[in-house]
């Protein structure tokens, strides 16, 4: 894949994979104590929607309407609407005052915030966030975007490098996202080393992989890959949307050591975005565990 988030910005995968981030800093915050917050491929931080559409050569259809724009103007009112999910509920109120925050009064959103900038939304003062980036052109208006924050880092590294670097945190507790843009040859590869590495450091770290769906074969190697590590109880989010005629027909989110509740919760998110933003008739929402809670 080439993936240059720039392009997909509130898309599909992003509305699961941000509204799972949040449910999952909203559950470790229900303990006092602060925890590392590693993203591990930070990108930008945030997206204007109407330059996403517009390549270096050549303009592309945006893909945002049918992602966030669907739950962003998903009526409750009607006669066969059903509210949104509370968790659901949640990331589209933080995407809204984080549009308005930044000057938009329009009827559709316009500024999107990235796992970055939720992060901070919703990090307290004991909280500690570390964005890595690679990338030049990514990492400079990430800088940008938080020169002037307490408790934010931005490191222009290799993400995996940086969870070997980082855990285990002073802090004791960490969330680390590992969301690539699965351009590398291996890696799904280096995705499991990481995950070995930060089960090695903190076994009783949350973490949390974004991967696409394009061929199932892809995906259950990696599960099987996964499994070799005697992980701690560690479940699979996955949307399909089942676009016609698109590579990257849904994506999931692994989640490794999910805290108390988490799965109830991203159950109900994920069958309703399973109906709310299928593209076609093969859409789905599902919950797999890799390896059940005891």
């Amino acid at each position: 894949m080439n993936y240059r988030h720039h392009y997909h910005a509130g898309n599909f995968a992003d509305v699961i994979k941000h509204a799972l981030l949040i449910r999952l800093m909203r559950l470790l915050q229900q303990k006092e104590r602060g925890f590392l917050c590693l993203d591990t491929h930070a990108g930008r931080g945030t997206y204007d929607l109407t330059e996403a559409a517009t390549g270096d050569t050549h303009a592309r259809a945006p893909e945002w309407p049918d992602g966030i724009g669907r739950v962003w103007a998903h009526d409750a009112t009607g006669a066969e609407a059903r509210p949104l999910p509370a968790g659901l509920a949640d990331y589209v109120e933080l995407v809204r005052g984080y549009d308005r925050s930044q000057g938009n009064r329009g009827a559709t959103p316009k500024f999107y915030p990235g796992s970055p900038m939720l992060m901070s939304l919703l990090a307290r003062a004991q909280e500690r966030l570390v964005f890595c980036e690679r990338q030049p052109d990514e990492v400079k208006p990430l800088r940008d975007r938080f020169q002037f924050s307490d408790g934010v880092q931005v490191r222009e590294t290799d993400g995996y490098g940086a969870v070997r670097a980082l855990l285990p945190p002073l802090e004791k507790r960490a969330l680390v996202l590992i969301d690539p843009p699965f351009e590398a040859q291996d890696e799904w590869a280096q995705i499991v080393e990481a995950v070995r590495d930060g089960l090695r450091r903190l076994p009783g770290g949350v973490f949390a992989i974004w991967y696409p769906l394009t061929e199932r074969a892809k995906v259950d190697r990696f599960f099987a890959e996964l499994g070799r590590l005697e992980l701690p109880p560690t479940l699979a989010v996955e949307l399909d949307v089942d676009p016609p005629m698109a590579k990257m027909k849904g994506c999931g989110l692994v989640v490794v050591n999910p805290p108390w509740k988490f799965a109830e919760e991203a159950e109900t998110i994920v069958k309703f975005l399973g109906q709310t933003l299928a593209q076609g008739p093969g859409a789905r929402g599902d919950l797999i565990w890799l390896v059940r809670e005891k």
